[in-house]
């Protein structure tokens, strides 16, 4: 802790005992837990403790979006907690704990009927989402599972209200802890398709593409939270450390490791963050140093372009959610001590150039010149905050140019690079 920060807990300590609003014992606790910085693996720790000690010296602008946050950690007090045992069948292994979803780009081509109840066989329509994955799996909860966990954290960070902690608590519980509705640490059933496949390796990126927000959730819990315990810290360590076991041992994880696309990156995001959150820094270290060579140079173009994405049929939401992944590891890469936006490939192909080539889109200089069934110009403001955060001149002029996502920016709340855009509409 810094000197000031010390000296402004000494100084909450003495106010609280001069006028004997609580007890000696008590208030040192409670300063103590007001400015511990909490371990998180994408966000910078040290960073969210500035923003908390500016916060409660009145920063007007760091008010307003607290409120903002507030709000959406309201929503959240009155739902749930959700769990992998809810969904109306289990997976194929028949165990209710284990995760399903269902591949969202396919579609059945005939009408269901009694011999044939799935309407198979499934064709693929790429970028185009079957309403159905919504229901029967477990997908739209573990997205409510995992947005939740990371607003209520936030919010009990920043205003110190127990509810907040305390729902983010029965929330991870319930979905990771509690024997009767634990998820087991695997996803061999993501991203199944009727009468084709059990599971997918693809299916990872359910997990891949925000599980490390939970990381960050749990991170910040663990810095002094209510009703969050040490066996809840020790139980989702374990939890953690399964699944990265998973990850990098199972077949399915080797062949996303191999995933030369955006599945690739996002793969390495997660077993960076988890080694990273499980203490393995040399683990998540190696992981951010290798995807100089095996993900930015491969991916990203001279120009800054993303060939790969660009041949989608939602070219502009894919080109920004690839570099999510990339934003988000090179956050992980900072706190290991790897600065990956420094780097530069062969043909000095940059995370500051891919970005770069967002910008005349992400300010409404330009149209998005590439097929996109739905642009959305504000999915790139948060991988703009990350470039102009890193250094980069051209991102920080952008940023004032920016569209603001629904809700609000929250950068200043929470400074690390989050998809804006839901390719669920």
């Amino acid at each position: 802790m810094r000197a000031r920060s010390r000296l402004t807990v000494l100084l909450m300590v003495l106010a609280a005992l001069v006028t004997g609003a609580v007890p000696a014992a008590s208030a040192r606790a409670e300063a103590e837990h007001t400015y511990r910085i909490p371990r998180t693996a994408v966000m910078d720790g040290a960073r969210l403790h500035r923003t908390k000690v500016r916060l409660e010296h009145g920063d007007p602008r760091l008010r307003r979006a607290v409120e903002v946050l507030r709000g959406r950690a309201d929503r959240w007090l009155h739902q749930g907690p959700w769990t992998v045992v809810d969904k109306p069948r289990p997976a194929p292994s028949g165990d209710l704990h284990d995760y399903l979803s269902q591949a969202p780009y396919w579609w059945p081509t005939k009408t269901p009927a009694p011999d044939n109840p799935w309407g198979c066989p499934y064709v693929q329509r790429d970028g185009e989402r079957n309403p159905e994955v919504d229901s029967g799996t477990d997908r739209q909860d573990v997205e409510k599972t995992f947005d939740s966990a990371y607003d209520l954290s936030l919010a009990w960070y920043y205003t110190g209200d127990a509810r907040y902690a305390e729902k983010a608590g029965q929330v991870l519980r319930t979905w990771f802890l509690d024997p009767a509705t634990r998820m087991n640490p695997n996803l061999n059933h993501a991203q199944f398709i009727p009468c084709k496949y059990d599971g997918r390796a693809i299916g990872i990126i359910d997990f891949s593409q925000s599980y490390t927000s939970v990381l960050d959730a749990l991170a910040l819990l663990a810095s002094g939270a209510p009703g969050w315990t040490a066996k809840d810290r020790r139980g989702m360590a374990h939890w953690n450390t399964a699944f990265l076991d998973w990850l990098r041992n199972s077949d399915f994880g080797k062949q996303e490791a191999a995933a030369t696309n955006n599945h690739g990156t996002f793969y390495d995001l997660l077993v960076a963050g988890l080694a990273y959150a499980t203490g393995d820094r040399e683990l998540a270290r190696r992981t951010v140093l290798d995807a100089r060579h095996k993900r930015i140079a491969p991916q990203i173009a001279a120009d800054g372009s993303q060939p790969q994405e660009l041949t989608r049929t939602r070219s502009w939401h894919y080109s920004t959610f690839t570099l999510v992944a990339h934003a988000r590891l090179a956050a992980i890469g900072r706190n290991a001590g790897v600065d990956l936006w420094a780097y530069q490939g062969p043909e000095q192909e940059s995370l500051f150039k891919a970005v770069g080539y967002l910008l005349p889109a992400a300010t409404g200089a330009a149209a998005w010149p590439h097929p996109e069934l739905q642009f959305r110009r504000y999915a790139a403001t948060d991988v703009v905050h990350a470039a102009a955060d890193a250094g980069d001149r051209r991102a920080q002029r952008a940023v004032r140019s920016l569209e603001e996502p629904p809700g609000g920016d929250l950068w200043v709340l929470r400074p690390a690079a989050e998809q804006l855009d839901s390719i669920a509409g």
